[in-house]
Formats: C-alpha cells, sequence, structure tokens
C-alpha cells in the first residue's frame, strides 16, 4: 500500500509527539527544563546546584531532552552549556496542543 503525502506528514508529527513526550516522561527532565526556562543558559554544574542527583544522572537526562530536542547544547571546553530549543519547544507545544484540544465527540468513556 503506498501512502500518501498527508499520511506521511501526520505519522512524522505523531512521532514527533511521541519523542517530545518521552523525554518529559521523568519528573527530572521537567525539573531540567523549568530551570532553564528561567534561564537564558546553563552548564551541568548548575544543575548540580538545584538538582540532588549525581552528576552522570544529570548528564542522561541532559542527553535524553538533547536527543528529543527540547534542549541544545553548545560545547565549551570544558563545559557543556545547555539551553531550551526554542523552535522545537514550539513545536512540542504546538504538537501538545492539538492532541489535548481534539474533540473526543460521542467516542468517550462517562
Amino acid at each position: 500500500m503506498k501512502r500518501t503525502n498527508q499520511q506521511i506528514d501526520y505519522l512524522a508529527e505523531t512521532e514527533e509527539l511521541a519523542r517530545f513526550a518521552k523525554a518529559l516522561g521523568h519528573p527530572t527532565r521537567i525539573k531540567i527544563l523549568n530551570y532553564l526556562e528561567n534561564q537564558s543558559c546553563c552548564f551541568t554544574g548548575d544543575l548540580l546546584e538545584v538538582i540532588p542527583l549525581a552528576q552522570s544522572t544529570i548528564s542522561q537526562h541532559l542527553k535524553e531532552l538533547k536527543d528529543a530536542g527540547l534542549i541544545k547544547g553548545e560545547v565549551n571546553p570544558p563545559k557543556i552549556k545547555y539551553c531550551i530549543h526554542t523552535e522545537n519547544w514550539e513545536k512540542a507545544k504546538s504538537l501538545f496542543n492539538d492532541f489535548f484540544n481534539r474533540s473526543l465527540g460521542e467516542n468517550y468513556c462517562e
């Protein structure tokens, strides 16, 4: 079966939404994003002061957020500076907004 461009776009958006949702699926990642939202940027060491976890654990969470495209990291040896990836953040907000604002119509349980 051949897919139409509309189906391919739909699948790409669904996959992108799932990738963002997975990245947001851990409380520490939410805390990191909340911290970054109030900063222009930060380094891993900055996060160690507000999140009581090992540096390796925070680094793993940063990697997950970066892989999902929600944050970006700029190598500034020996540190990496992190900030919210504005374009992808806006895309994630739009996808979640569209997802949660769909009409359920008559197809829901009471």
